[in-house]
Formats: C-alpha cells, structure tokens, sequence
C-alpha cells in the first residue's frame, strides 16, 4: 500500500447512487475511483423495489428492469380497516439488482473510470499538496490521492462518520414467496408496534410477493407476527434479505472537498424509506456541481454548499421535511387514532383527493390540499393538543415551510 493512485474525484459506493453519478460525469475528462466493498455490483438485494413512475423520465429504464406495475395502493389500519388508493401515479416495480447494474455496465469500461470491487473504505484525511488542499483515500488495499470525494456509502456511511454526521438507521428485513394477493397492488400495513414504518406487500409479477418490516427494535420478531397477521408461513420463502434504512432528515451534506449523496446524505422519505427518485436528482446537482468545482478550481464547502446543498434544499428539501412531519405524527399514533384518522379519509370522501393529488415522492400539493380539510384539521388539532411533545419535536425540528 505504499504506491499512492493518484484521481481527480473518489466516490465511495457502487450502488444506483456511486453508479449514476459516475455515469452523468464520464464525459467531463475527470479521472474517477468508485470504491465499492462488495464483489458483485447489486448484491446483497437491500430494497423493496417499488419506485415511482416519474423515474422513467428522469433516468433510462430499459423495459426488462421493470418487472411489473401496481395500480393500486391499500393502506391497512391496526384493526384491519383499509383504504385504496388509486390515479394517475402508477409505481413500477423493479429489479433493483439490474438497476444497480445498469449504469456499472455503462461505465465500467470508459477509459477515465476505474471501479475497486471487493474493496472497503477505511478512512479519509485532508492534507496540503502543492499549496493545494488534498483528500487522501485508505482502503483496504490501497491509497487514493484526489481533490473531491463523494460519500455514497449508505446508510452506515463511514464517510458520513467521518464527517461527524451521525443519524439513526431503520433495520429492515424482507422475504419473497408466493403469495394469493392482488398482483397490481402494493399494500402497506400500520401500526403502532412497527410505528417508524409500516410492513408491506409488494407484487413482484407471477405470483410472487416481496414482503417485509422495518422497525427500530426487535425486527425480526415483529415481522414474524406481521406474517402471521397476513397468514404467510414464513418457513415457504423463496429467500430473505435484510438492510438498513436511513431514519434522518437531509441536513449537512456539503463539506471541504466533500458531498454526500444518497442514503448517506439522508436523502430519504421518512414516509416510505424509498429514496430513488430523491438520489437521482441528487446526483444531477452534484454532477453539476462537481463540474464548476473543476472548472473554477475552487473545491471549498462554501462553493459546495452554494452549487449543491442550498439549490438541493430548495429542489427537494421541503418535500422531504413533509415527509418528516407526517412521520413524526405517525410515530405517536397508536391503534385508535389510526381508525379514527382511516374512518375521517373514508366518511369525507379523501381517498379520491388523495388519488389525484397524491405523489409517492413529492407530497407538498397533497399536504396542502389535506389541511384545508375541516376534518382533517379538526382531527391533528385535536391529536397534537395531547400530543404537545409533537409540536415542540416538529418545530424544533424542522425548519418553515
């Protein structure tokens, strides 16, 4: 490890994160290392795979990713009361593996980029080269000299460590079996024991569903008992897989020499724990600027922060502090309020508001739209008067909207 490698930009991750931002910069005549401490490029299988259709218009999706579309959402309550969901928003669900793939067999041949599979982040410091503020890179086997990094490492980013950001993580797991649920519905089950998210069905194609939980403690025992509920035999799997959600807001992600993209960047709805759409453009503003960063020379966090974050913040910031908002209430309810809330959105006729005003990853219109709804209103108003911790949480918390 004496030998130093010497790059223009290091991403750490080679997931759909590390894998799209090398693919928007393989033509800016940078020299790039995408580190990437697993072997095979998509693998462990660490998502639910349910994204928004929007995405087809912000990345390529070739048509053999897509494995098949839901038309319907089913929100389940702790007593069994339900609400569909249906419009213009049609989810795809897809093979995250191939996604992951898709964009590493772009790029992983150009002449510029050189991928290190198998290979672990260690460590970063800064060091002065030339009168030049450096980033030296220590992997598992080998040192990296570059003028920016990039954490794409996920939600237990040792980048993010580094940087002293620290944030809580969501442990998840999830199995695929054969299933007799409807094939073009997604169905998200609520309740107060597994209340930093929900468990879920989500219909893969051909009779297989991918189901799973996540939760902050004891995972694996509630999920047990959400298959039960669900009457699956968990012993008829087909296989399992497990992973961490990010469970933060986006706040500092822009540093010297440094940006976070991705789950390691929080940016992540707290609703859902999905992310895709959020990272994807994400990493457009990174590359941008990434671009003016080496055009000016000038790789400090306020140039960063100035082409980066604030223009984030502003892109998709407020949209994931809704997300929040709605989380931090959820988190509080406990069985009764989630009937009573189920019973307002059916008496008041608010699944057909929802449905066409609904958006999985940019709820602003929706969020509006549902508090000039008297019972709705009337409803928060009432559950936040007992629940004042909320209110001081929420405001103390998030910035205005």
């Amino acid at each position: 490890m004496n030998e130093i490698e010497i790059f223009d930009i290091c991403i750490i991750g080679g997931s759909i994160a590390g894998n799209y931002l090398g693919y928007l910069l393989q033509n800016s005549g940078l020299r790039i290392a995408i580190i990437e401490e697993h072997e095979t490029i998509g693998k462990p299988l660490q998502c639910a795979g349910i994204v928004s259709m929007k995405l087809k218009s912000l990345i390529p999706i070739p048509e053999k990713i897509i494995l098949n579309r839901v038309n319907k959402a089913k929100l389940v309550s702790p007593s069994g009361n339900y609400i569909i969901l249906e419009g213009n928003e049609v989810p795809l669900v897809i093979d995250r593996i191939a996604l992951d793939k898709y964009f590493y067999e772009k790029i992983k041949n150009s002449p510029l980029i050189t991928y290190y599979l198998g290979e672990k982040f260690k460590h970063f410091k800064y060091i002065k080269k030339n009168h030049e503020k450096k980033i030296m890179i220590q992997t598992s086997k080998r040192l990296i000299e570059a003028k920016m990094l990039v954490g794409c490492d996920g939600p237990r980013s040792m980048v993010s460590k580094i940087l002293k950001v620290f944030y809580d993580v969501l442990p998840a797991v999830q199995i695929r079996i054969k299933g007799n649920f409807k094939e073009d519905e997604a169905a998200m089950y609520f309740n107060h024991a597994w209340n930093e998210l929900f468990g879920w069905i989500v219909p893969e194609g051909k009779s297989i569903f991918r189901i799973g939980l996540a939760s902050l403690k004891n995972v694996n025992r509630k999920f047990r008992r959400f298959l039960n509920m669900i009457k699956l035999d968990y012993d008829e799997k087909i296989d399992q897989q497990g992973g961490l959600i990010p469970f933060c807001r986006m706040d500092k992600i822009a540093f010297e020499n440094v940006l976070l993209l991705g789950d390691a960047a929080c940016q992540v709805k707290a609703t859902t724990g999905g992310g895709i759409v959020m990272l994807v453009t994400a990493a457009k503003q990174a590359a941008r600027c990434i671009a003016h960063c080496f055009k000016k020379q000038d790789f400090s966090k306020k140039t960063i922060k100035k082409f980066y974050e604030k223009p984030l913040k502003r892109l998709i910031g407020k949209d994931l502090r809704i997300h929040w908002i709605i989380r931090e209430i959820l988190r509080a309810f406990n069985s009764k309020d989630y009937d009573n809330f189920f019973e307002i959105l059916k008496n008041n006729k608010i699944e057909k508001i929802i449905s066409i005003y609904g958006d999985m990853d940019f709820p602003k219109s929706l969020f509006l739209k549902l508090m000039v709804n008297v019972s709705v209103l009337k409803f928060i108003f009432r559950f936040l008067l007992t629940h004042p911790q909320i209110i001081l949480k929420i405001f103390k918390n998030i910035p205005f909207l």
